[in-house]
């Protein structure tokens, strides 16, 4: 964050500095957690459904804060801090990250849609990485706390922006999308992540739409062109839809292959032909890329540094990341989150994976609303359907339990768990045999990542079981 004085701040979020003084400091950071503060911040107390930070402003004062906003003001004010007071801290966060992006004139790009939101960012971002230096939104910094703190990480330094936005209701989109002020607009897809707060699939459409909101007048709007709800979108922007339709902008000709070591596609666009390694797995990587590639086309990016920044691709967290074991085992760590698309995909290059055996470890999808049981069966449908050696169902007997039902029924071998620790001792000695593949898969609620942490030290145990076959 480049320096900003409490004037500065007072003038932004149109608040009142309560104890105005000649020797405050600049700030160059904003933190809304008093447990980790950057020496000299600004403290913004966050209110939420079971705390309020304003409780906390006199312990951020004293863990080196130079000072805060505030809406609720405390009794006593500090001779050594500064209180900038305002309505809504939550507002004023906004108001004031609103007001920082406005001074830079770099391109920003602003990524949404129900699926592969992260995985489209951090391509573009090391797509436009092969020539600019980019600012992205770091771990999963894309709600209305995430958001604005990433903007206010923007310095001079940086030369473009890629920035993630998520909701799983109306209005969250054009909240964020008013502070970021994108030149390039960009949805990954329409799914079912959220139905059950938006209704339907249309929904969710019209929610992402709100990206549009506040795109600049001249700005870009990028889809994926194979999406059959983002086909009916119209906006008053140039838009490249990119996919394998023949209609599409950014074409995609050809994919091959290569399981857990990636894939090669080729783009087709009017100006160029692009013929892109990716080192992650799974088809569905090649519409990050394309989208990439359009977007770095329209930044002025040459074919040399679109391939090679695609090339330089690194998955974040746990999205399809590939942890090899000894004995030709492997762990596909995708348990970032889940939803019944992001399953499917994820089954799919489980399915295609050589290797003697595959497992897939398969837990509860959150916020689907009236579509839970069907979606949950269906997974574990597809799983027998796709050959898949043995299935575990972990997780509450409502929903993992349908997973359950959906394997057994298609003909697969299953068992059932309802919490991950009573699972780890089978999925341990599951695991052991040479040649084992496995999927560990579930909503980022489900914590599955504790499960990939304890399998990667491959010991076995003892646990009694619940089988379906």
């Amino acid at each position: 964050m480049e320096p900003m004085t409490a004037g500065r701040i007072a003038a932004a979020v149109d608040g009142v500095w309560l104890n105005p003084s000649e020797n405050t400091p600049a700030v160059t950071a904003v933190c809304t957690d008093s447990r980790s503060l950057t020496p000299g911040c600004l403290f913004l107390p966050w209110v939420g459904e079971r705390f309020d930070g304003h409780d906390f402003i006199e312990a951020a004062l004293d863990g080196g804060a130079a000072g805060c906003l505030c809406a609720r003001v405390p009794e006593t004010l500090r001779d050594d801090r500064f209180y900038i007071q305002v309505p809504d801290t939550r507002l004023a966060l906004r108001a004031l990250a609103s007001a920082y992006r406005d001074q830079f004139s770099i391109p920003v790009v602003q990524v949404t849609g129900s699926v592969g939101k992260t995985t489209t960012k951090e391509m573009i971002a090391a797509v436009l990485g092969a020539k600019l230096r980019v600012w992205k939104t770091p771990e999963n910094y894309n709600n209305d706390v995430g958001t604005p703190l990433t903007l206010l990480g923007l310095t001079r330094e940086h030369q473009a922006a890629v920035i993630e936005t998520g909701m799983n209701h109306f209005g969250e989109i054009e909240y964020l999308t008013e502070m970021v002020k994108p030149d390039v607009a960009v949805i990954s897809n329409i799914g079912d992540a959220h139905i059950e707060h938006l209704g339907s699939r249309e929904g969710i459409l019209k929610a992402k739409c709100e990206i549009f909101s506040h795109l600049k007048k001249n700005g870009l709007a990028v889809l994926n062109g194979d999406d059959a709800l983002l086909d009916t979108v119209a906006v008053p922007f140039p838009t490249v839809r990119c996919g394998k339709s023949e209609r599409c902008q950014a074409r995609i000709a050809e994919i091959a292959d290569y399981g857990v070591d990636g894939i090669r596609c080729t783009v087709i666009t009017e100006k160029e032909r692009y013929v892109l390694d990716v080192p992650a797995p799974g088809e569905h990587m090649a519409y990050a890329a394309a989208i990439a590639a359009a977007v770095g086309e329209a930044l002025g990016l040459s074919r040399e540094e679109i391939v090679r920044g695609a090339a330089s691709y690194v998955p974040a967290g746990s999205r399809m990341r590939v942890l090899r074991l000894p004995g030709r085992r492997m762990l596909l760590d995708d348990c970032y989150n889940a939803n019944p698309q992001s399953v499917a995909a994820a089954l799919e290059i489980l399915a295609r994976t050589d290797c003697e055996r595959r497992v897939a470890v398969l837990g509860d999808m959150g916020e689907l609303g009236g579509i839970k049981n069907r979606a949950h069966y269906n997974m574990g449908a597809l799983a027998a359907m796709l050959g898949v050696d043995l299935v575990f169902a972990v997780g509450s007997g409502e929903l993992a339990g349908k997973i359950a039902d959906g394997v057994a029924l298609s003909g697969g071998s299953v068992l059932y768990f309802p919490t991950k620790e009573e699972a780890l001792p089978e999925l341990r000695r599951q695991l052991e045999p040479e040649g084992t593949v496995m999927l560990v898969k579930a909503s980022h609620a489900m914590k599955f990542g504790w499960l990939v942490e304890r399998l990667e030290e491959t010991k076995t145990g003892e646990q009694t079981i619940k089988r379906y076959d």
